[in-house]
């Protein structure tokens, strides 16, 4: 009657949502103030007042009907016109609006990317360990075939053996995500070189483009001056997929957009396969208002250094407490090692402290847990002593 496979992701969600949802739960029993929710990436930080006024601008100087009516398919021309400018200045590359395609955010600006590349199921998308688990969603349900590289656990950047034994004459693309969810990694610009040399080559060698898509939600959440590399700088073949919801604090807006520069082979194919998909999925006119609102907001952020005293207070006081965390560079996530080497056991066992952890197998990493500090610093400073209750439930 209906699609199994739609069956089974509809009927269990992903672990990150049913953690999210156990703590809803479990906050209606002892109190939301007893729970300490780590397991969802949703920002705490305000948005900036740039959107508040923004919003209060749109609507005392434009029509209703233009503001909540359709725009183009692949969105409000001034709007993208208006972020290729920006763009164009902040890279030194030149960007038109027929590069940019606005979406609902980085998932669907993914899924249309998938869509519009894969010819067959054989077309593979390669994934570095760890990754956002939903990739794997993404990519069968756009008909490709998901393959991933193991972690380099000594600096989360990429393991460029395993990469290079991955990479085979159906590789179509290879996904990164930096600052990287879930360890808050930072790939360097000496990464960034290696892994476009070693791409390069192996396009070559195969006789087509493998394309980098460069999943982008955490681009500006970087900190102590950190370069995060733009990636068609370093190699042509790259599509970027971007989404304001983290930088701007507005995951429920659902805006982001999608990149095609022109020195991308085939790069007008591929952006009209990009219509194409994002008609396919139904995944056109971005909403309305906020295409207007990001664009007069584009350079501003939230308050970083909210993320930044977080992460510092997380760090330092887990690792007194004798847990081995990797410290982020970026994005607001700690990757923690388990006390024991079943993560999922381990996040099991927080539980009975109220502390709600995401076990690292889903992201392809198992021994590890995700941290998520985009929470109030009241939380996360009461949460210390369920750390610590955890911390002596493992001695030795």
């Amino acid at each position: 009657m209906v699609s199994q496979e739609m069956f089974q992701l509809g009927n269990k969600r992903s672990a990150i949502r049913e953690l999210f949802e156990y703590g809803k739960m479990r906050a209606g029993i002892v109190g939301k103030e007893n729970v300490y929710d780590f397991s969802i990436g949703n920002p705490s930080v305000p948005a900036p007042a740039c959107i508040e006024e923004a919003i209060a601008e749109i609507f005392a100087t434009e029509d209703s009907s233009a503001v909540h009516g359709y725009t183009s398919a692949q969105g409000d021309l001034s709007v993208r016109a208006g972020l290729a400018r920006y763009m164009s200045e902040q890279f030194g590359m030149p960007f038109t609006a027929d590069n940019f395609y606005m979406t609902c955010g980085a998932a669907a600006s993914l899924c249309i990317s998938l869509k519009a590349l894969t010819e067959e199921k054989t077309d593979e998308y390669i994934v570095i360990a760890p990754y956002f688990p939903e990739y794997k969603v993404f990519v069968e349900a756009a008909g490709g075939t998901f393959r991933e590289v193991a972690p380099d656990k000594e600096s989360f950047q990429i393991h460029f053996a395993e990469l290079e034994q991955t990479i085979g004459s159906t590789t179509k693309a290879v996904i990164i995500n930096s600052p990287n969810n879930p360890t808050g990694a930072v790939y360097t610009a000496e990464t960034i070189r290696k892994l476009s040399e070693l791409l390069t080559r192996k396009s070559e060698e195969y006789g087509h483009p493998i394309f980098i898509l460069s999943d982008e939600p955490y681009r500006e959440i970087v900190y102590g001056g950190v370069e995060v590399p733009f990636i068609p700088q370093y190699y042509a073949n790259t599509i970027i997929c971007y989404s304001f919801s983290k930088v701007l604090s507005l995951p429920g807006e659902r805006i982001g957009y999608i990149l095609v520069p022109d020195q991308t082979e085939g790069c007008r194919e591929i952006y009209t396969a990009v219509c194409g998909a994002g008609r396919a999925l139904g995944y056109v006119c971005a909403p309305s208002l906020f295409q207007k609102v990001v664009l007069k907001c584009l350079g501003k952020t939230s308050d970083m250094e909210v993320y930044k005293a977080n992460r510092d207070l997380l760090y330092d006081k887990l690792t007194s407490l004798g847990y081995r965390c990797v410290k982020p560079d970026g994005a607001f996530y700690l990757f923690m090692e388990a006390l024991e080497s079943d993560a999922a056991a381990f996040c099991e066992k927080a539980k009975e402290f109220d502390l709600l952890l995401v076990a690292g197998d889903g992201f392809g990493c198992p021994g590890y847990v995700r941290i998520s500090y985009c929470v109030a610093k009241d939380m996360l400073e009461r949460s210390f002593g369920a750390f610590e209750k955890l911390r002596a439930a493992y001695p030795g």
